[in-house]
């Protein structure tokens, strides 16, 4: 059982504790989470998944993202923007995928207003709302679900037409786009600041 400090993995190096659960979780979380994502299509599908993960493990998210990449065309803002009504449906019966209606709407119709985005305007949008970086959280305890950034990043993104983007989901999207880096103190995939 972990205090929330940083565990020891397979390899003996310090980790978040959330991320020894599974190969699938250490791979995300050494290769993926906190580093910086950039590109219009790169965070449009990362804020997809974020919206598909809202009241789920996101290993749940992370073991689909193959079918959700495979249903949502790469999430290529204008692929996606695209869909038609038979998409749609498609979507809906697909088991690859988290077959949420909400969720699905929410995807295509925030493809339909990306769609009308200068290219780059998603990229620059978000990460103009990358905080200054502060002291590294030490346990897990340290770690918000929900900042002031996020909080505006959230309201900006609704105010621009986008759904699904409440500020928890706003905060993970930044933890996991590199814009915080959350990674504890001790982990070894803390970026030197």
């Amino acid at each position: 059982m972990s205090d929330g400090t940083a565990l020891a993995g397979p390899d003996g190096a310090l980790r978040c504790p959330w991320a020894l659960s599974t190969e699938d979780y250490v791979a995300y979380h050494d290769e993926e989470w906190g580093r910086p994502v950039h590109g219009d299509d790169a965070l449009y599908e990362r804020l997809s998944l974020e919206a598909f993960q809202s009241g789920l493990s996101w290993i749940t998210i992370l073991r689909r993202r193959p079918g959700f990449r495979e249903a949502f065309a790469d999430f290529k803002i204008e692929k996606v923007a695209a869909f038609t009504e038979a998409d749609r449906d498609r979507l809906l019966a697909d088991a690859g995928i988290i077959r949420n209606r909400a969720k699905i709407d929410a995807t295509l119709a925030n493809a339909r207003v990306l769609a009308e985005w200068a290219p780059g305007e998603l990229d620059e949008f978000i990460w103009s709302y990358a905080p200054t970086p502060g002291p590294a959280p030490k346990t897990l305890g340290d770690v918000p679900a929900v900042t002031p950034e996020s909080t505006a990043l959230s309201k900006a993104l609704k105010k621009r037409g986008l759904r699904f983007v409440g500020p928890t989901t706003a905060y993970a999207l930044m933890q996991a786009c590199g814009l915080v880096d959350d990674h504890l103190e001790t982990c070894v995939a803390r970026r030197a600041l």
